[in-house]
This record gives structure tokens, C-alpha cells and sequence, in this order.
């Protein structure tokens, strides 16, 4: 099994990435938070994989952090959930958002992902709430609930709910904790900056 590349960026194409790694080329089907993170990177990076080999195919599939990676994991345990589905509600819902829906049973929210209707999100929650319960309830305590109240008003407001965890996550570590007002009206300068 791959399970973490060390390398150059060679190319960004959508959601593939290249990654040279000692001369070897590896094709990555990655997330968009880790191709955003690729795409402008100017030095080695760390890629956290997921090798899958069928008869047919092998694929590797590339994350911006270990947890992302673990998340993805869970995932394709739980029937119905292929790979490729799951990278795609990886890349629609940040991570932590993700676990803060498993943990208080949003199926409504999870059912919101391209892809995932209301059972395939029941049955996520059931199946997810035991293995994720850890990171879930670790990180909907305390600032963890300024900061999703902070997303899910940016992606009210019609920005993609992975873009607003990035963004929101960049002001609480630029400024520590603040009121939600605060992280919102400082996400939206970023954001029109960008």
C-alpha cells in the first residue's frame, strides 16, 4: 500500500494531481481542498494517500491531511459508498463540518452533497456515528461551534461549504477565538480579496 507521497507538484488537472516522487510520476485522484493546496504549491509537498486495487484498476487517492484521509476510510466501509462518492462529499463538505452532521444526525445537511440521498445519508449517519464519534464530539465543543455556525452562514450566503472552511479556518488562526460576526464579516474580506 502507498499511503503518503513526498514530492513535486508536476501538474494540477482538475481533480488530478502529479506527483513526482524521485523521478516516478504518481497520478493522484485527489480532493478539491488538496488540489487547491497542490496547485499552489512552489515546494515538496506531503501527499496522505489511499491505494485501492480492484481486477480491473488501481487507483490512488490523494488528501490534504491524515484525518482527511481516515475520514475517507470510514467512508468506503459503509454499502453504497464507492470511492469516487465519497472523494466527491469530501470535497463538497470540509471534514470537521462533516463529523459535527454525523455527530447530531443532520441527515439533512449530508443529503445536501451531490449525489447522497436522504437513505444513503441515514444510513451514513448510523453507520459513522460509533466510528467518528471521537473526532465528532471533540470538535463540535467550544470555538469548534463559533466556526460551523460561521461556515454554514457563508455557504447561506451561496459560497461552497469546502471554500468557507478553508477561508473561516484561516481567520481563526490568523485571529484566535472571536464572535461568529466577526469570523464571518473577516471570511468575507478574505474572500472578496481572493
Amino acid at each position: 500500500m502507498i499511503g503518503r507521497l513526498r514530492g513535486r507538484v508536476v501538474e494540477v488537472d482538475g481533480p488530478v494531481a502529479v506527483v513526482d516522487v524521485g523521478g516516478v510520476g504518481y497520478e493522484v485522484e485527489v480532493t478539491t481542498g488538496a488540489a487547491a493546496m497542490l496547485a499552489t504549491a512552489t515546494a515538496e509537498v506531503v501527499v496522505h494517500t489511499h491505494m485501492a486495487a480492484r481486477d480491473d484498476v488501481q487507483a490512488l487517492y490523494g488528501f490534504a491531511s491524515a484525518a482527511e484521509r481516515d475520514l475517507f476510510r470510514s467512508l468506503i466501509k459503509v454499502s453504497g459508498i464507492g470511492p469516487k462518492l465519497a472523494l466527491a462529499l469530501l470535497s463538497s463538505v470540509a471534514p470537521d463540518v462533516f463529523a459535527s452532521a454525523i455527530a447530531s444526525g443532520d441527515v439533512a445537511a449530508i443529503s445536501r452533497v451531490p449525489g447522497i440521498g436522504r437513505k444513503t445519508a441515514s444510513r451514513l449517519v448510523i453507520e459513522l456515528r460509533d466510528r467518528i464519534g471521537e473526532l465528532a464530539t471533540g470538535s463540535v465543543t467550544g470555538a469548534h461551534v463559533e466556526t460551523r455556525e460561521a461556515v454554514l452562514a457563508l455557504v447561506g450566503l451561496g459560497y461552497r461549504e469546502n471554500a468557507a472552511a478553508r477561508v473561516v479556518g484561516e481567520v481563526v488562526d490568523a485571529l484566535g477565538t472571536v464572535p461568529v460576526e466577526d469570523l464571518v464579516k473577516e471570511s468575507l474580506k478574505r474572500m472578496a480579496a481572493a
